[in-house]
């Protein structure tokens, strides 16, 4: 049984705004925490993305939508938000009650502290600065559901197998090895977005803030996420470069700007 955290949660979110992912068991929202909305979300060729600027402090929203506790492992830039290491599922994270929500506003520092989550260019990333910029400009949420002990089981007395020779029993145990792999991550967990040209946004490792956390125990359902969220950032420039976000209409040239009927005299 592992350990995870449980964090205090005290912002209060506008109302009535799209979630970045209606997923099976928690939604994300990435808010801009100078305005206190969440940063519209964007769908291009299956992924969501969100546009961030430079200096602007941002954090994340989620929102357990099941009646049991789940485990989310969350991860910016490929980093684990609590323990600063390239990201795995496998790793800790924070727990949300029944119907319940946190707000994780930066890289947890200790139990009361967090460095602020603030979009930056990539070389001043947190990621970038520890070495790691592959795979910065994502965020990622792995969700586990927590185990449940299941009752005992009753099963009839086997009966003998119209055929029992080896050919039979390794064909049994080969189809039952089939049903037995586990399934392959969803592609999205393995993508990643394209190098471009221009420099990318970041996520930096902000000024320190009062964050309350504690320690809880919670065991997994099973090793494997029960849901996988990616969203994808970068600036609004990049973005529209992109083909993410349209942009805007241009206006045709006019021959002949200055036409106009004759208007009246002043006074």
């Amino acid at each position: 049984m592992r350990q995870a955290l449980i964090a205090a949660f005290a912002a209060l979110l506008a109302a009535g705004t799209a979630a970045v992912h209606a997923g099976t068991l928690v939604d994300l929202a990435v808010v801009n925490r100078a305005t206190g909305e969440r940063i519209p979300v964007h769908a291009h060729r299956g992924r969501l993305y969100v546009a961030g600027a430079p200096g602007t402090k941002y954090s994340l929203l989620l929102n357990n939508k099941s009646g049991e506790r789940v485990l989310t492992v969350v991860s910016v830039d490929g980093v684990n938000v609590i323990t600063g290491d390239t990201a795995a599922p496998a790793q800790s994270g924070y727990v949300l009650g029944p119907w319940g929500s946190v707000g994780i506003e930066g890289w947890r520092k200790s139990m009361s502290e967090v460095a602020a989550f603030v979009f930056t260019p990539l070389p001043d990333s947190y990621a970038a600065r520890t070495g790691r910029p592959g795979n910065v400009g994502v965020i990622g949420v792995a969700v586990f559901r927590e185990y449940q002990p299941r009752p005992p089981e009753f099963y009839p007395l086997e009966q003998p197998a119209p055929f029992s020779g080896p050919g039979a029993r390794s064909e049994a145990r080969e189809g039952a090895a089939r049903g037995a792999a586990p399934a392959s991550p969803p592609a999205d967990a393995l993508s990643r977005i394209a190098p471009k040209p221009e420099e990318k946004l970041g996520t930096g490792h902000g000024e320190r803030e009062a964050s309350e956390a504690r320690w809880t125990n919670f065991r997994r359902d099973s090793a494997y996420p029960a849901e996988m969220i990616s969203v994808y950032y970068d600036s609004r420039a990049n973005l529209i470069a992109r083909g993410v976000i349209p942009s805007a209409p241009r206006a045709e040239p006019n021959p002949f700007p200055g036409f106009r009927f004759t208007p009246d005299p002043r006074g």
